[in-house]
């Protein structure tokens, strides 16, 4: 096998892991407070990147780190984008919050454009612009205040559209840790760090589980952690431009979720717009690799 079908084997692998465990989320939503399903996935989530480190030989070293500054606020923004996503996932469908969560890379950017002060030019704008147009015929069936329950989903929406752009964020942080840090230390500190944040939550009411409902956040944050690992092998193996479109078959997966497991039957609005955000993104995605070939030769000829 190359290192490109490897790398892609790891990012399905890590895509249809983590599908499965917001299904897992979304089943104990009724029961466990947001907060604490936080929790369960930072803090099993790290067991198993811990127990992963120490079979490297990598845990030493992994706990030295001369940017917990970056950390905190990588830690931070991605413990606020787990908690909406996971709010979210319980007040819209299945499908509705994957599609909605394939926003962030158009919001990175836009970010990246007013942070990073990177150049946007008009294909980017208009490949932007395109994808928040799949957005409002997503939610089109909801845009209405009608009833109380329209304008709960429209508070979902809103919270995962929150969680797109504060995942956004969180790659901001990302590429700004990468100059000092490994992935194994961005890893780790993550998950210490939302654990950590979601003990926030406590004050706002956690619950006792039931034992069928705790056996099912332990593995949501397990697997979350093997999950993890995945998506860190993917990268390590290929390139973000290879790997990064595999993100969008995580569309097939809550489709068959949502029906399978929560009888849920998606309508054409969800679909048609969730094909318009994926173009989008995957636009984005190609210009971007076919920019930065042309860097490449540009270097070569000089």
């Amino acid at each position: 096998m190359t290192d490109n079908l490897r790398g892609i084997f790891f990012k399905i692998s890590a895509v249809t892991i983590f599908t499965v465990m917001m299904a897992i989320i979304k089943a104990t939503a009724g029961e466990v407070p947001t907060g604490q399903q936080v929790f369960y996935r930072a803090f099993f989530s790290m067991l198993v990147v811990i127990g992963w480190l120490a079979a490297r030989g990598d845990l030493r070293t992994t706990l030295r780190t001369s940017n917990i500054s970056g950390h905190i606020w990588r830690g931070f923004s991605g413990a606020l984008a787990m908690s909406l996503r996971f709010f979210a996932i319980g007040v819209l469908t299945f499908s509705e919050v994957t599609a909605l969560g394939f926003t962030t890379p158009l919001v990175l950017t836009i970010l990246a454009a007013i942070i990073l002060g990177e150049t946007v030019r008009a294909f980017r704008l208009i490949t932007v612009t395109l994808g928040f147009f799949g957005v409002v015929i997503v939610l089109w069936p909801t845009l209405n205040f009608s009833n109380e329950r329209s304008t709960f989903e429209l508070i979902g929406a809103a919270a995962i559209l929150g969680s797109a752009a504060l995942a956004a964020l969180a790659h901001i942080f990302v590429r700004r840790l990468v100059a000092t840090e490994n992935t194994a230390q961005i890893v780790f500190y993550f998950s210490l760090l939302v654990a950590i944040l979601s003990l926030l939550s406590l004050p706002f009411g956690w619950v006792v589980p039931s034992f069928e409902t705790s056996l099912m956040l332990i593995c949501a944050g397990l697997i979350g952690g093997v999950g993890q690992i995945c998506l860190t092998a993917a990268y390590r193996n290929a390139p973000a431009s290879i790997v990064a479109p595999f993100d969008y078959s995580s569309m097939l997966l809550a489709l068959g979720i949502g029906y399978f497991w929560f009888s849920e039957i998606p309508n054409w609005w969800t679909i048609i717009g969730a094909t318009i955000i994926i173009i989008s993104g995957i636009a984005i995605l190609w210009r971007e690799q076919w920019l930065g070939r042309q860097r490449n030769l540009a270097q070569i000829a000089h």
